[in-house]
């Protein structure tokens, strides 16, 4: 049996079979130091029972088992009161060889007094001060070898062979310096490198060989492989899922490091390595920002963002001090969001030389006309990010009333306020809900829209030359977003499963927040009035196909019928009220292109303000009045296509 599988064994066994085991091993050291303190005294090995000895002398009258027999007599039970069997050995220290010193003393006490001066035939007298000593020394030694092996020595051995053990995708620089970063890291064991290029495969980089991504199954079972580590910063979206997809198939957790812009500002680290996001997955590469139109609305400029301590708002705010405005007014009805937001920003700005950004935090709610008007005219905002909503659907479901009042009179309330101190731009954050919505909160951000939209063409409330420039950036499902099912996957996944899914069918559009805010950031500086810009968020995904690759991407697999020893299970729960199984993002039949190959542009039908503001007032009255039927019935015919719990 090797060294560590016996060590493991004894680390399995009882605390009292380890305290016998412990017991035992003093009885031997008892009989070692006994036969051993004959020999110092008499230079030669002694028999235990005196009937001879290995140096083939005889020496009948020595008697050592007459010393050994009080020897272990006296010791045991002197340790056994003195506490020595129930320290944790591999957690020795001093207070146990304390603890020894004083319990060997006792009995090198009367052990001397019973052999050195009271005396035996048989036994040396120098034995009675011997042995105790050399027991001392055996005892202490073998507890301090104890708590060496198990607690030092051999629990780093068991570390090691719980190291995760990993290759590394790509023999690039990146690569390199992430093995030196795992050399001392003490968490992974870098097994050697996977590379495409024939003309590195054979050679070794850093002491590791590096070998073809297609030897990666045979390496699997022979290295016992249990992660892969994309260092592969700079390739394409598409390239990546390539990858992706070929080392998942062979049922490896796969991590991954951050894109090579984010690698730039240092050295690879192994804090940098994280689980692959789901954003790996969305087959896309992002299009070069336009920075003549990211600075447009706001370089040099005062900008408010509403909701500044939401998914979306808080992204516009970190990229918009990236544009370096004049002030960056964070407007947020949450206090702890607002506090985490303003405190994030303000590190931010610390770290850079001379930054003259000046950040206002601002805690109110947008319905409040009163406090929006102080607030607005006093900064004096020249571009305004309206990002603050409720957007919970089951949420705003189960009150309508607060969803509407926030959406449609919050929107309502900040769109008039900038009209009145002529902010210039005003842009709306909305959501492809509002296409043909089956709930409240989608029907509310239509109404939203349709405020902006009455309000750019209405030429009564501003002269066409100090008219605010209104626009609507319309998206899908932003990722991680408090509101996206991909925070609630992954906890559903850590925790075992089940993963909840209201529908097989259920399609969503899924963009990352950098994107989605850069692009809404873009979309408004291309406006004239009244746009809404429709955001190209590529392919829909199968919310079930995201379930399953979240739970691949966790180094796991599904448990079904046709895998039923899978790791995570897929609970369907059926559709929540209000929720579609498809959602759109273009109202009419046509939209156009813009620079952007990533924006569209739609001019779409809407209700002239005149008849808007008297529906409006029907439906505020309602809303104070609580008349649900009343609100259920504006809101159908105000909104086109508002079909609720239209599956």
């Amino acid at each position: 049996m090797s060294p560590n599988l016996l060590t493991k064994n004894f680390l399995s066994l009882s605390r009292a079979s380890k305290r016998l085991v412990v017991l035992c091993v003093d009885i031997v050291l008892c009989i070692v130091t006994v036969w051993f303190a004959f020999y110092l005294r008499l230079g030669e090995w002694v028999g235990i029972t005196g009937s001879g000895d290995f140096s083939g002398t005889m020496t009948l009258e020595w008697r050592p088992l007459l010393a050994l027999v009080p020897a272990i007599c006296i010791s045991i039970p002197i340790f056994i009161s003195a506490g020595l069997y129930r320290a944790i050995f591999r957690y020795s220290g001093l207070p146990v060889l304390m603890t020894l010193m004083k319990a060997a003393s006792l009995y090198g006490a009367i052990y001397a007094f019973i052999f050195t001066v009271i005396g035996f035939q048989g036994v040396p007298r120098t034995v009675g001060l011997i042995q105790p000593l050399l027991l001392l020394l055996a005892v202490g030694a073998s507890r301090v070898f104890a708590s060496f092996w198990f607690g030092n020595f051999y629990s780093a051995q068991l570390l090691r062979a719980e190291f995760t053990r990993v290759l590394i995708y790509g023999a690039s620089s990146t690569g390199r310096e992430l093995a030196n970063a795992l050399i001392n890291s003490n968490q992974m064991k870098v097994l050697g490198f996977l590379e495409d290029d024939p003309h590195l495969v054979g050679n070794a980089l850093n002491g590791k060989r590096i070998y073809h991504s297609s030897d990666l199954p045979n390496l699997i079972q022979k290295l016992k492989v249990t992660d892969v580590l994309l260092a592969l910063p700079s390739i394409n979206r598409k390239r990546r899922n390539e990858i992706i997809s070929f080392v998942q198939s062979y049922k490896v957790h796969v991590r991954t490091l951050p894109n090579v812009t984010d690698l730039a500002k240092g050295r690879v680290t192994v804090s940098d390595i994280h689980d692959l996001d789901i954003e790996d997955l969305l087959g896309r590469d992002a299009v070069t920002p336009d920075e003549g139109l990211l600075r447009k609305n706001i370089a040099g400029k005062v900008v408010m963002v509403t909701g500044a301590g939401g998914s979306i708002g808080s992204e516009l705010c970190r990229q918009i001090i990236r544009q370096c405005p004049a002030t960056l007014v964070l407007l947020e009805q949450g206090e702890f969001n607002l506090y985490r937001i303003h405190q994030e920003l303000s590190q931010t700005l610390a770290n850079v030389d001379e930054s003259k950004i000046q950040l206002i935090p601002v805690l109110t709610s947008v319905r409040d006309e009163k406090r929006m008007r102080e607030v607005v005219s006093k900064w004096k905002p020249q571009t305004i990010y309206h990002a603050a909503a409720y957007k919970h659907v089951p949420l705003v479901e189960s009150n309508p009333i607060e969803g509407i009042q926030n959406n449609v009179f919050g929107t309502l309330v900040v769109a008039k306020i900038a009209i009145a101190l002529e902010v210039e731009n005003f842009i709306l954050i909305s959501t492809d809900k509002a296409v043909r919505p089956t709930n409240v909160m989608g029907a509310s951000k239509r109404l939203a829209e349709m405020i902006l939209q009455a309000l750019a063409n209405n030429l009564e409330l501003a002269p066409l030359n100090r008219r605010t420039v209104f626009s609507m950036v319309r998206f899908g499902n932003v990722l991680d977003s408090s509101g996206s099912v991909v925070p609630k996957f992954k906890d559903q996944i850590q925790s075992g499963g089940p993963i909840t899914l209201t529908h097989p069918e259920v399609t969503r559009y899924f963009m990352t927040i950098p994107e989605a805010a850069e692009l809404v950031i873009q979309a408004s500086a291309m406006a004239n009035g009244g746009e809404v810009f429709l955001l190209d968020m590529g392919q829909p995904i199968k919310i079930m196909d995201l379930a399953c690759r979240m739970i691949e991407l966790s180094g796991l697999t599904v448990c079904d019928e046709a895998n039923p020893d899978g790791d995570i299970e897929i609970e369907l729960i059926g559709l929540r009220p209000g929720e579609k199984l498809y959602e759109e993002l273009l109202i009419g039949d046509s939209s156009q292109e813009t620079k952007n190959p990533r924006i569209m542009m739609a001019h779409e039908n809407f209700v002239f303000w005149p008849i808007l503001t008297n529906r409006l007032d029907e439906l505020k009255m309602s809303c104070d009045l609580g008349d649900l039927e009343l609100i259920d019935n504006l809101l159908r015919q105000l909104v086109s296509g508002y079909k609720p719990d239209c599956v």
